[in-house]
């Protein structure tokens, strides 16, 4: 079964249990007049209204690249994420909304030990349904699955905090913690919400993944060949699951165009190899400049010909000069 779909039946899943869960917290809500009760409710409509959206916006994801779209349609997941964001803060400002009215005009509340029964239970199952995301998110680098399980399971640490206050009103009857609770589990998914758009927003912005780029630099020390004198320029845009990634890699200055393409075709078969052929990978052969600005000194290409100077220290492929700019990565040759 490809990717894309086991991709699209999670989020099906996602979105009907999700369906449930909103018509069981309403039910709570309405037998109750729990405005704490309500804050439950009113995350679970972002939660069924952003996965909706999400399951949109896979089914767009999925589709290969096109003319219009050489680097594939895989970012709409971020901007499906950032709607589940802006939602998110949304819902929370209403439910602090809520909370500050019920304090002016507090209001009874009845039958709670239904609704601690309904609300419990349904953060069980927000929590399952939120690691299910979030394990298959990762597995197939979907930035939407991820933040959906997110959202889910915090979610369920909310629900936690309201059951245990719910059943301090329950058992006191003290109706100011009620609303008391609503403030608080509203600032929370407000920063919930805020944490999701920080997030996507550098996604979307192609904001440079620090881990991912560490990654490769281990990955290409692991498999570095001799003639590989160093590797810089590098820039990597993630789209959905999808990874391309530009580089210049530095060869031996007498390689013939054959010799050269040779070294950057192995470059290439070893990411592909690593990423799953989810990779794109483009290479610029730079000469080494061994006339002006020689690295014999840091080179392990013993058998070089032309080396100016005896090996004293290699030089590993470090993140630092890996992702200079060939400006930078020039000026640092002539210092």
């Amino acid at each position: 079964m490809g990717e894309e779909i086991i991709k699209l039946k999670v989020q099906k899943r996602i979105v009907i249990i999700s369906a449930i869960i909103l018509i069981g917290k309403f039910i709570a809500y309405f037998v109750t007049n729990s405005v704490g009760v309500l804050t439950d409710a009113m995350e679970s409509i972002v939660n069924v209204v952003a996965g909706l959206i999400s399951l949109y916006c896979m089914k767009w994801g999925a589709k290969p690249h096109d003319r219009q779209h050489p680097y594939g349609h895989g970012k709409i997941e971020l901007i499906s994420a950032s709607v589940e964001g802006i939602l998110i803060s949304c819902a929370g400002a209403m439910i602090i909304y809520e909370a500050i009215m019920r304090f002016l005009v507090p209001t009874e509340v009845e039958k709670l030990d239904i609704g601690i029964i309904i609300v419990a239970v349904s953060g069980l199952l927000n929590y399952i349904m939120g690691y299910y995301s979030i394990r298959t998110g990762r597995k197939f680098g979907s930035m939407a699955l991820v933040a959906g399980g997110r959202h889910l399971q915090s979610d369920t640490y909310s629900t936690i905090g309201l059951v245990l206050g719910l059943l301090i009103l329950y058992f006191t009857g003290l109706v100011w913690i009620d609303s008391t609770l609503a403030l608080v589990f509203g600032l929370i998914i407000i920063t919930t919400g805020v944490s999701i758009l920080r997030k996507t927003i550098a996604g979307l912005l192609d904001t440079a993944d620090e881990n991912l780029l560490e990654e490769l630099v281990d990955v290409l020390n692991e498999n570095r060949q001799p003639e590989w004198v160093d590797i810089h320029n590098t820039k990597v845009i993630k789209s959905g699951n999808c990874i391309y990634i530009d580089c210049d890699l530095t060869v031996p200055w007498y390689y013939n165009i054959s010799e050269g393409h040779v070294l950057g075709s192995e470059l290439k078969d070893i990411l592909e190899k690593k990423y799953e052929n989810k990779v794109q990978v483009t290479v610029h052969l730079d000469p080494c400049n061994v006339f002006e600005h020689p690295k014999c000194n840091k080179c392990i290409f013993n058998d070089c010909i032309h080396r100016k100077s005896p090996l004293i220290s290699p030089e590993k492929i470090n993140l630092s000069e890996f992702t200079l700019s060939e400006m930078e990565f020039d000026a640092g040759c002539r210092k």
